[in-house]
């Protein structure tokens, strides 16, 4: 069985790789051994994520994949968590959650067909809710987090998020150095809309 874990976190202050051990130990309590690690600093509220598309490319039938908790792997919409379950079904690939006991006794339980099939479609509907709450959780945060930013702008205590003068400026340099925006971004992670401003204040500053 080749055990594929996936470890991930919003940011890059976070600590993507902070439940490697705990996957490890419970990998090995099973005898288990994991074959590969794909750790990412990305959101879970989108698709657009290299580690985990890289882990299901090199996925084969009969793979697992391993995450501490099902919000790890999703915190998407409805609609995208469709697209990524279809996704890792083509792939034949099984998911296996620490928080979800149902996907791992699967993997060791001996079923007939019938129970096996029973068995699957009860770890179906718990993943089902387990992302639903994840995204709910999501959403929630987002929201109080917009209503704390609008009570701070109304008593004028909003100074907006703190610009990372340092990685910018390192951009800057790169930027005058001729480097393109794909290399940029892989080298900082900084995002399209950040490049653009900066090209553009780079550019204001040349000006006569």
């Amino acid at each position: 069985m080749f055990i594929r874990a996936y470890l991930r976190a919003s940011t890059k202050e976070q600590n993507a790789a902070r439940a490697q051990d705990e996957l490890q130990a419970f990998a090995v309590a099973r005898g288990w051994t994991i074959a590969a690690k794909y750790i990412e600093n990305e959101s879970g509220a989108t698709l657009k994520r290299p580690e985990l598309f890289r882990l299901l490319a090199d996925s084969h039938p009969g793979d697992v994949l391993l995450v501490e908790q099902i919000d790890r792997l999703s915190r998407l919409t409805a609609k995208d968590w469709e697209r990524l379950k279809s996704e890792i079904a083509t792939k034949q690939v099984r998911i296996v959650a620490l928080d979800l006991p149902t996907s791992w006794a699967m993997l060791t339980a001996e079923q007939d067909d019938l129970h096996r099939r029973i068995f699957e479609a009860i770890n179906s509907m718990m993943l089902d809710m387990l992302a639903a709450i994840a995204r709910k959780d999501y959403d929630s945060r987002r929201h109080r987090q917009t209503q704390g930013i609008e009570a701070a702008k109304k008593a004028g205590a909003y100074k907006g998020r703190r610009e990372n003068t340092e990685r910018n400026a390192a951009i800057v340099r790169m930027l005058q150095d001729g480097q393109s925006w794909a290399t940029i971004q892989h080298a900082t992670g900084c995002s399209s809309s950040t490049l653009q401003r900066l090209s553009k204040r780079m550019k204001a500053a040349k000006a006569p």
